[in-house]
């Protein structure tokens, strides 16, 4: 009889034994072993669950009545699907991000029975390798120094490549790469999300052929599970893919890339809550392989890393495909007719490259017609009932609707409060801006992209190709064109409105919206030289707004990191937020309360707690929320006092505690 310990993906803190008893004839079935999943009943439930350790002993928790050990089912993997790297490292996940081992090793391993064909990009063809450009002496550098680094020490050594968008960062990563791959070794490769990195997912293809595996959303559980055990069995060194890629299972792992570090998708939003970037950390670290990072906008975690000189920094500072930096100017909307959302300025430099046969882009991180519904007598607003927040109007489907929780109704003719009938919609989104577009150039040809107005990612990708065919003049859209994007012919970007996230209570909001403006107004004159960028805003003496539209990168860090330090927040400082969340405020609230009592009595020292409060927004999908942040210089401390509220804290089961380490929204 052999005894499993199996891991369940649940909030429970334990493994769970379940016996086996090995065949007496041949073996006909499929053999338990490390990794593997078994099928089990638990409770009257049918589930499945990893092996993750095999004794022909009884473990000492197990109950003494030998009859309370159930068998297993039968075993699901015809090979394990992870080693103990992995196994270690979703114990390092469940201790740092206080999850239970279950919850991590799930989160890290595709959930397919069976394998099939992967879609989307298919590397199964040969493909004709890409035309390789010849470095520069700065990229030469960086390439040489950080392979120099690798075999120097034991140790792994972090890396940045900072450089303006168009400076060549993409070819450093692909040759470092090849110089990697000739060693022998595999190469994790992380992009912000497959969908809006199609470009650099491309030229990862073609220069790798069918030696690359991509890992994306798009891949069906039994697609995923196929490029998995390509990857295991070294038919795939590249691995090319969002946040999860980076518990690809390759052996003999030498270096991991992250770029356009930045960028907040690296983070997870559901448990575990882990960054990509520190798994990377750590994953390098125990491997002792080099990390390279990369982005136009890096973090202000990682630029005072830099500064410190615990992240290396290599930067490059030219256009390599002919291009120059853009000319930013800024349009003080204080001074234009409300009326339109094209400014006269703008509208003027459209048409001149609109004539001149060049592209536009037009920016605005906001979707639907109307930013809000209100009323002009009383001043009320039109929220959604199921969260705190005002509902968007879209003139396509004559709907308002909640970009939260989805929900929709059709828009108030007379005003609920007052019966006022002078309530309208104020503020704009991506399809008021289509409409003035069409109306102020009837013979462009107009290409609108947010997640409104398209059904997939492969939609999203052709209609990029297309733009970049130039079957379209002008591409307007949210945050999906801004980053990652190559556009030969275009010359013009304009940001409908800067001040978008500005104002939102969050110690990063001055940071995202000088990485957004930065990261769109890259995208112009990347082949051109004389590619301009203009930005809208009420705000132009915002230190965000002014920093980005005078191209003061150096300025904007030391700003920002100052105002940090001030505030001690991070990276002087490190967080973990926890949020109470009921369909009853009272329960939330009160709960919440009990939770501080609790930690307070933990008595640790160096450890600032903050709240509870309301979330700033504090009603989503029906469920209020109510959040406390602890504070303190080391991490250690935080996590110690929270994981005993998270193990020991017996609360009512109609409030969900979300537990949040290192967070990079507090919204």
């Amino acid at each position: 009889m052999l005894y499993l310990e199996i891991i369940l993906n649940l909030p429970v803190n334990q493994g769970f034994t379940y016996s086996y008893l090995p065949p007496e004839k041949e073996k006909t079935e499929l053999q338990p072993e490390i990794g593997k999943r078994a099928e089990i009943m638990f409770g009257n439930k049918k589930t499945e669950g990893f092996i993750i350790s095999i004794s022909d002993q009884i473990p000492p928790s197990c109950p003494v009545d030998l009859s309370k050990i159930r068998p297993i089912k039968r075993i699901i993997d015809k090979e394990a699907l992870f080693g103990q790297e992995l196994i270690n490292i979703a114990k390092w996940i469940s201790h740092y991000y206080l999850c239970t081992l279950g919850e991590a090793i799930f989160a890290m391993i595709p959930s397919g029975r069976r394998e099939s064909s992967a879609g989307g990009f298919s590397f199964e063809e040969e493909v004709s390798p890409e035309r390789k450009n010849n470095l520069s002496e700065e990229q030469v550098f960086a390439v040489n120094e950080i392979l120099a680094s690798s075999k120097k020490s034991d140790k792994a050594i972090f890396h940045y490549l900072y450089g303006p968008t168009g400076s060549g960062k993409t070819e450093v990563f692909l040759s470092l790469a090849e110089k990697i791959l000739e060693e022998g070794k595999g190469v994790i490769y992380l992009v912000p999300e497959i969908g809006l990195t199609g470009q650099v997912a491309k030229s990862v293809s073609q220069r790798f052929g069918n030696t690359a595996a991509i890992l994306h959303s798009g891949l069906t559980p039994s697609q995923r599970l196929k490029e998995w055990h390509r990857i295991m069995h070294k038919e795939a060194r590249v691995v090319i893919g969002a946040r999860s890629a980076i518990f690809a299972p390759l052996p003999d792992l030498g270096l991991v890339i992250i770029d356009e570090e930045h960028d907040a998708s690296y983070k997870s939003g559901n448990t575990p809550r882990y960054h990509a970037r520190q798994v990377a950390m750590h994953r390098c670290q125990e491997l002792g392989i080099p990390l390279l990072m990369g982005s136009a906008t890096p973090s202000v975690e990682a630029w005072y890393g830099m500064q410190k000189g615990l992240i290396k920094r290599y930067t490059l500072t030219k256009r390599l495909s002919g291009g120059e930096m853009p000319h930013i100017s800024c349009i003080n909307l204080n001074y234009f007719p409300s009326e339109a959302c094209i400014s006269k300025p703008l509208e003027e430099e459209m048409n001149k490259t609109l004539d001149a046969g060049h592209q536009v882009i037009l920016f605005l991180n906001r979707r639907g017609f109307s930013h809000f519904i209100s009323c002009n007598h009383c001043g009320y607003e039109v929220l959604c009932k199921h969260c705190s927040v005002p509902m968007t109007y879209h003139k396509k489907d004559k709907r308002l609707r909640c970009h939260y929780c989805g929900y929709s109704m059709s828009p108030p003719q007379i005003c609920p409060n007052c019966g006022s009938t002078e309530i309208g919609s104020s503020g704009f989104g991506t399809e008021f801006i289509e409409a003035e577009t069409k109306a102020k150039f009837p013979n462009a040809r107009v290409l609108r992209l947010d997640t409104d107005n398209l059904k997939n990612k492969e939609e999203l990708l052709q209609k990029l190709e297309d733009f970049k065919n130039h079957k379209y003049d002008i591409l307007l859209g949210t945050q999906m064109v801004a980053k990652g994007l190559n556009f030969p012919n275009l010359q013009l970007v304009g940001v409908i409105l800067a001040d978008t996230g500005l104002h939102m209570p969050d110690f990063r909001a001055g940071e995202r919206v000088f990485s957004l403006i930065s990261q769109v107004s890259g995208r112009a004159g990347r082949y051109l030289p004389d590619g301009k960028v203009l930005i809208q805003t009420y705000n132009p003496g915002k230190e965000a707004i002014y920093f980005a539209c005078n191209n003061k990168i150096n300025e904007f860090y030391n700003y920002e990191i100052h105002e940090r330090e001030l505030l001690d927040f991070p990276p002087f400082s490190r967080l973990i937020r926890l949020v109470f969340r009921s369909y009853d405020q009272k329960l939330a609230y009160v709960t919440a309360c009990d939770a501080v009592k609790l930690l307070e009595s933990f008595n640790q020292k160096g450890v600032e707690l903050i709240g509870p409060a309301e979330c700033p927004i504090e009603k989503i999908n029906s469920n209020y929320r109510f959040q406390i942040l602890l504070k303190g210089k080391s991490i250690i401390p935080l996590q110690a006092i929270t994981r005993k509220l998270l193990f020991d804290y017996k609360h009512n089961q109609n409030v969900y505690i979300e537990y949040d380490v290192d967070p990079i929204s507090l919204l």
